[in-house]
């Protein structure tokens, strides 16, 4: 059996021996005796660092729309799309840790250059499309807490490189911490903000049942569609694949299972506290402005301006916003890493960590700044539901190849996937791609 798994894992080794993030590649000790707790602990980070891409801005513009214009309805929506997230991050990072290659080095080995090429691409407008989100969330978190225009605010995330260059240097433990302290500002404002909207308990557990009205609606598709996109991000199946080789387990058949034991707890973990967050922010919103009458809340900001009225204290808004920036700031560091990745897998191209992010960077500042300036908090609003639609697009592009290295018993050995989960990660893959099929037609044919 070790022998079938070893020869699967060569399958992969094309042209090289590089690891992925090479810089903190097993660095992180596992201790080799001790108890399920220790170890446990041990392999806990990376499932928050993939969360931190399931409550990053772009979920706060798609959520408050969605409770704001169709209350309770599209939790749904979120809780299926979290059961979808947490199921193709399982496979993103069995494939990590059974072939030690994350999914970009995977289609680089498998596919021809140009269709990796292509996938590369893809993968890059994604992540610009969750960087922009980045960029405007924090900046519109500044101008709350502030006072600072967004133009300003959209320019002085770009010194955010020199902050990413510091935590990188410390190790990639610190980042964790640095991460999980964040999720903790998130996850403590959004009690604070559940406790004062005081939410009706019976719509909102009849909003976790799918509604038809959801597929009918156009406006209602379009939101929901932006909210898959928001929380099952593509770059996070790349990112997932590669930092759960960080941990320094055995590279042996039952190594890796105690790997994939132990990063499987981690991350479904992380991903519903991840769920909380996603459905607090929409049932605030359901709860503060469907039912008082204001449907027509769309955008941050104008959510922030009416927290103070409608919740009746002052410190509602101030901790929605320090939740903002404390999400734009978690998604600044691990999009340099699914960044990094992306690119060292795909093309084999190493460039340094702030290169790298100083590039995305301006890739994600220049349309921000253009739709700041000509078309002010509105059009940054529609432009960040804009960007979790795009996420959303390109996701089956990640979905499709990760499923099928996983299916793979060639590829996989004995890690591969068995028949029940071939079936419902197939099916998963279809659902996703049928909704933006629809949702392309419904935009440009109809």
């Amino acid at each position: 059996m070790a022998e079938e798994n070893k020869i699967a894992t060569k399958a992969w080794r094309k042209d090289s021996k590089e690891n992925s993030l090479s810089e903190v590649f097993s660095s992180v000790k596992v201790p080799a005796s001790g108890g399920y707790w220790r170890k446990l602990l041990a392999f806990s980070g990376p499932g928050l660092m993939v969360a931190v891409g399931y409550m990053d801005p772009g979920n706060w513009a798609t959520d408050i729309a969605g409770g704001a214009q169709f209350g309770y309805t599209l939790l749904s929506v979120i809780f299926i799309s979290n059961i979808f997230a947490i199921l193709l991050q399982y496979l993103a990072l069995k494939l990590g840790v059974a072939t030690e290659r994350d999914l970009a080095q995977a289609c680089r080995d498998h596919y021809s250059p140009a269709v990796s090429f292509s996938l590369w691409v893809l993968c890059e407008i994604a992540i610009a499309a969750c960087d922009l989100a980045e960029v405007i969330g924090s900046a519109i978190a500044l101008n709350l807490l502030f006072g600072l225009p967004l133009t300003w605010g959209v320019a002085i995330t770009a010194l955010d490189v020199l902050v990413i260059l510091f935590f990188q240097y410390k190790g990639f433990r610190f980042i964790e911490s640095v991460v999980a302290s964040l999720i903790v500002v998130i996850v403590v404002s959004f009690i604070f903000e559940m406790i004062k909207s005081r939410p009706d308990i019976f719509p909102m557990l009849s909003g976790l049942l799918p509604s038809p009205k959801i597929v009918t609606n156009p406006s209602m598709l379009y939101i929901a569609i932006g909210i898959l996109g928001a929380t099952v991000m593509p770059h996070n199946l790349y990112l997932h694949s590669s930092i759960v080789q960080t941990r320094n387990y055995p590279r042996t058949t039952a190594g890796k299972k105690m790997a994939i034991k132990f990063a499987r707890i981690d991350s479904t973990v992380a991903l519903m506290a991840a769920f909380f967050i996603n459905a607090a922010i929409l049932i605030v919103a359901a709860a503060s402005f469907h039912t008082s009458g204001h449907q027509d809340v769309a955008d941050i900001t104008d959510a922030h301006k009416l927290l103070a009225p409608l919740l009746g204290t002052a410190l509602a808004p101030i901790l929605f916003a320090v939740a903002l920036l404390a999400s734009g700031q978690n998604s600044t560091l691990t999009g340099t890493l699914a960044g990094q990745i992306v690119m060292e897998g795909f093309l084999h191209i190493r460039l340094k960590p702030w290169l790298r992010r100083l590039i995305t960077r301006v890739i994600a500042i220049v349309p921000a700044l253009i739709v700041t300036i000509i078309y002010g908090e509105r059009g940054t609003a529609n432009l960040l539901i804009l960007s979790q639609v795009i996420l959303s697009m390109q996701l089956s592009f990640a979905v499709i190849p990760l499923v099928m290295f996983t299916n793979s018993k060639h590829k996989m050995g004995v890690f591969a996937n068995h028949k029940a989960m071939k079936i419902i990660a197939w099916m998963a893959s279809g659902i996703i791609l049928l909704l933006n099929l629809y949702l392309l037609y419904d935009t440009f044919f109809k």
